[in-house]
């Protein structure tokens, strides 16, 4: 079973309360290989340094590929095709060189056409959803089937009750929500303006809050969502000025 984790959650009249939250499971991947049969990935080594371009073009000069076919310089028969198991990950700069240290990070900032507006050093930014600080219902709402259409769901939690006063508090939301058939956006913050961020320099998520309403049965999913899909400007008239 999912580990639960603590979320608290206000609601329309501004009443808050703890609740538990659990990610869903999306369905198993398909099977690979025939029925009842075992299949096994291996892996093999497919070339060494001295078999790389680099290598290869010191070696020949930049036209390389009569050496190729004449006396196969790029395979070292005692190498290439051992099995490969246990690896350990070994980090490199960008002219090849092993690094013996952590790098320092630098984050880039980019406008949305995708130029550079600046470089700094890295903030750490404290997660917000937590026992302490409630995340806030907004009132801000969207019918359900637009939101599926205009963005991009990255992870989906249940929201669930611990005991009977919680059930009820959750199931007025749920049917609320399912009755308009809307979705609302839940955020972040002491003003409750902020994007929801799980853990200490996480990625940060609209939250937008569904409710499922049969009988006495209820679900209540927090879609989280990085990415919104907006349609692209039309291409400007030949010949129009700048």
């Amino acid at each position: 079973m999912p580990a639960l984790r603590k979320l608290h959650l206000t609601n329309a009249a501004g009443r808050d309360a703890t609740i538990d939250f659990v990610g869903l499971k999306g369905p198993k991947p398909a099977r690979l290989g025939l029925p009842g049969k075992e299949i096994r990935f291996s892996r093999y080594l497919a070339a060494t340094d001295d078999g790389l371009h680099s290598a290869l073009q010191a070696r020949f000069g930049d036209d390389y590929a009569e050496a190729l076919v004449d006396g196969d310089p790029e395979i070292d028969l005692e190498k290439i095709g051992q099995a490969i198991t246990e690896t350990n990950a070994v980090y490199l700069s960008a002219e090849g060189e092993v690094l013996h240290a952590p790098p320092e990070w630098t984050e880039v900032i980019f406008a949305p056409d995708g130029t550079e507006k600046d470089r700094r050093d890295p903030e750490d930014v404290e997660a917000n959803v937590n026992d302490d600080m409630p995340v806030r219902w907004t009132g801000r709402k969207m019918p359900r089937a637009d939101v599926a259409r205009r963005f991009v769901f990255d992870r989906t939690l249940q929201v669930r009750h611990v005991d009977g006063l919680t059930y009820d508090y959750l199931f007025g939301m749920a049917q609320e929500l399912d009755v308009s058939d809307q979705v609302v956006l839940i955020a972040g913050g002491p003003k409750g303006r902020d994007p929801l961020i799980f853990n200490r320099n996480g990625s940060p998520y609209r939250g937008f809050l569904e409710g499922r309403v049969d009988g006495e049965r209820y679900q209540l999913l927090l879609h989280l969502s990085n990415m919104e899909l907006k349609r692209p400007a039309p291409p400007e008239p030949e010949g129009s000025a700048s």
